[in-house]
């Protein structure tokens, strides 16, 4: 018998009837696979004719990796639509429902124009979701909620969160999101006499302030493998938060958001 250890890398995947990369390759941590695949079945319960490319989004992850991982565990979506060449004005179309409101204008006061976004965050081979709401004038986070899950229920729960610690907005900026363009979402918003305002498709700087925040807030957290478990990582960004609007000074403010917030006030004599 010939000794496997004589044959060259390409005899041996011939041999073993395996592509001859697959003898280099050896994913590292397949407990991350499960999770995001946990995340991917969770988005496809709410969009079932999600493809790779929209669950990536969803899910701000990369879509290649989406792919692979959709390839590895056989997911497929409900139904595959025809693909349609994208044109250059399909990125400068407005929501149709929801238009960007906020485009030129800018906040005059505290509580004028708040703008929703959400965030993952990876832990070990778990990912926690972060959403925030933030009021564009003093920069402070009015609202938030974490989950495990990526839900139109994480979005939503930042936004109640934020309508009962503070006075209504006049108006909440998102992206167009499926979690912020559903009805729940909007609905409660209209309800309260909020108004909705999205951005552009394929227009990020459209959000450029929620951008920003989590581009910093991400970068200050640092690496939260430090921690032992979720929970330790979930208090943490509480506390981070609070440090964020009580004691982190904004740089183009000088001071400190809830500071901002109450001179305004003060200024106003109310």
């Amino acid at each position: 018998m010939t000794d496997n250890s004589k044959l060259t890398k390409k005899q041996l995947a011939s041999k073993l009837g395996v592509s001859v990369s697959s003898l280099y390759y050896q994913h590292k941590k397949p407990s991350i696979d499960e999770e995001i695949k946990n995340h991917i079945e969770t988005v496809l319960t709410q969009n079932p004719s999600y493809g790779h490319k929209r669950i990536a989004l969803a899910l701000k992850l990369n879509k290649k990796r989406i792919l692979r991982i959709m390839k590895k565990f056989n997911i497929k979506p409900l139904r595959k639509r025809l693909k349609k060449p994208l044109k250059k004005d399909d990125f400068n179309k407005p929501n149709s429902s929801f238009p960007n409101l906020i485009k030129n204008i800018k906040p005059s006061m505290p509580y004028h124009i708040w703008c929703a976004d959400f965030t993952y965050i990876k832990f070990k081979d778990k990912f926690i979701y972060l959403a925030t709401i933030e009021d564009i004038f003093s920069r402070e986070i009015v609202g938030f909620n974490i989950s495990r899950y990526h839900t139109k229920q994480l979005v939503l729960g930042a936004l109640e969160d934020a309508t009962r610690k503070h006075p209504l907005p006049k108006i909440i900026h998102s992206d167009q999101g499926s979690e912020y363009d559903s009805e729940a979402y909007t609905s409660f918003a209209l309800n309260l006499g909020i108004k909705v305002s999205m951005s552009a498709k394929g227009s990020p700087w459209e959000n450029v302030y929620k951008e920003s925040f989590y581009s910093h807030f991400k970068l200050e957290c640092g690496d939260l493998n430090r921690f032992e478990d979720i929970v330790e990582v979930i208090e943490y960004l509480y506390n981070h938060l609070w440090y964020h609007n009580n004691i982190r000074i904004h740089t183009k403010l000088k001071m400190t958001p809830v500071v901002f917030r109450e001179s305004y006030y003060r200024k106003q004599g109310t």
